[in-house]
C-alpha cells in the first residue's frame, strides 16, 4: 500500500507553511495517523510531531451534453497536515 500518493502544494498550505512547519499530503483513504508518521519520516529523513487527518467527500459533478444529461462523483480523498520538529523542513522543489 503506498500511504504517500502526493504532496498538496497550493497558496494556503504554502502560507501555512511559513508561519509554522507544517505540510500537506494526499494519502490513501485505509492509512492511520502512525502508518503516515513512519512514511513521511523515511521518505524525507525528518522528524514528525503530530499528524491531523481529514476525509474530503467527492463532488457531485453533472453536464449537459449532445446525448443527455450526464452526473457523475469525484472520489472522496483524504488529506494529512504533517507537523515537523522545530527548525526542519521539506523541499519538494530539490529534485526537479
Amino acid at each position: 500500500m503506498d500511504i504517500l500518493k502526493k504532496p498538496v502544494v497550493t497558496e494556503k498550505m504554502n502560507r501555512i507553511t511559513e508561519k509554522q512547519p507544517r505540510y500537506g499530503f494526499i494519502v490513501d483513504k485505509r492509512s492511520n495517523k502512525l502508518e503516515i508518521k513512519k512514511a513521511v519520516e523515511a521518505m524525507y529523513g525528518v522528524t514528525v510531531e503530530s499528524v491531523n487527518t481529514m476525509i474530503y467527500r467527492g463532488k457531485s459533478k453533472s453536464r449537459g451534453t449532445k446525448t443527455g444529461f450526464v452526473s457523475g462523483q469525484r472520489p472522496n480523498t483524504k488529506k494529512a497536515i504533517v507537523t515537523l520538529k522545530k527548525g526542519e523542513m521539506i523541499d519538494f522543489f530539490s529534485n526537479i
